[in-house]
């Protein structure tokens, strides 16, 4: 018997993913029974608008999530904290786009379309991975079944938007000062941000990586089921772009591997478009993917650092298949596979 429509939430209905997944609910059309929209105290009592109707924001309370199904949340990590366990014990699916649960080894951290099987495994909670891993996942996904991979190299070029609304309209500010010759004091960045790009996204390991850095490489072990021989590194970079997150990515492979025959796998994988003609100067810029949903790959070629080698560049919304899209798209994998 098929269970019925679910309850919907989406918590962080205000912020900026969190408006995004109401539009990503409305342009996939996703079915539900009912929606609530909540926030903090600070927003509660403001209107939303949705499918062309107006909504009041909640405030989250423990008692907002009784027979919610499924909530999207984008809220911060504290705020997942106080809530997902809250909601899961009423027996809601939470699906946190926040970094609170996802190297929680009972918390499954997916990317819809590489790992779904993960999903039933779920005991409350499911973490949507970070913004740069997730776009590089669906084009090595398709990589790694065919040529198994061997080690990891990535270098992101990340958009402001990808540390909220203050860091965007601190690229604005901190641009108009720069033309005019003004100085500036940046505090959403620790060096300004326009004209400039800084090798520092979120604060420094003991082991002289970011955490940033950290999350590429172990939430991608996670998500792919990387055992410790497969080496990952990152250097993360945050780029005066305001959305679309772009990566340069080496990986060296167990089999024998060409640019030709990665591209045709590339072509041929869920939710990765390539654009690669360099002939004719066509490869994937942020600016080209802010607003839509796939990966865009390019720049395919063979590594002339490793034999069994490939270097690509891959670039995609942020805000879409880093955050609301992967939020939604989840939703929509437990819908289908009546996981609430």
């Amino acid at each position: 018997m098929t269970k019925a429509l679910p309850n919907l939430a989406v918590l962080g209905a205000t912020g900026v993913v969190g408006r995004e997944i109401l539009t990503i609910l409305d342009e996939n059309n996703v079915k539900y029974n009912s929606i609530k929209f909540l926030a903090s105290k600070r927003s509660a009592g403001s209107t939303i608008e949705f499918k062309g109707e107006k909504h009041t924001v909640i405030e989250a309370t423990d008692d907002v999530f009784d027979n919610v199904d499924i909530c999207l949340a984008s809220a911060g990590g504290e705020t997942s904290k106080r809530f997902a366990p809250v909601a899961a014990k009423k027996g809601c699916v939470f699906i946190d786009n926040s970094s609170a649960f996802r190297m929680d080894k009972d918390v499954p951290l997916v990317i819809a379309g590489v790992n779904d099987e993960d999903l039933r495994k779920h005991k409350g909670i499911i973490s949507n991975p970070n913004c740069s891993t997730s776009q590089l996942m669906l084009p090595l996904k398709a990589l790694d079944e065919k040529f198994k991979v061997k080690r990891l190299i990535v270098s992101t070029y990340q958009a402001v938007s990808g540390a909220g609304l203050k860091a965007i309209n601190e690229l604005t500010d901190n641009t108009k000062t720069n033309l005019v010759g003004m100085p500036f004091e940046p505090s959403a960045f620790k060096y300004e941000i326009a004209f400039n790009v800084i090798p520092q996204i979120d604060v420094f390991c003991e082991n002289g990586y970011t955490k940033e850095e950290m999350k590429v490489t172990n939430e991608t072990r996670k998500i792919l089921h990387f055992s410790d021989d497969i080496k990952i590194s990152c250097t993360a970079v945050r780029v005066p772009v305001y959305i679309g997150h772009s990566e340069a990515v080496t990986v060296e492979f167990e089999n024998k591997v060409d640019a030709k025959s990665a591209t045709e796998v590339l072509k041929n994988a869920w939710g990765v478009e390539v654009v690669d003609d360099t002939a004719n100067y066509v490869y994937p810029t942020p600016k080209d993917a802010a607003g839509k949903n796939p990966v865009y790959v390019g720049r395919i070629r063979n590594s002339i650092a490793f034999d069994n080698g490939l270097d690509f560049f891959c670039v995609a919304d942020n805000l879409r298949i880093g955050a609301a899209l992967n939020t939604v798209r989840i939703a929509q994998k437990v819908i289908e596979m009546e996981l609430y």
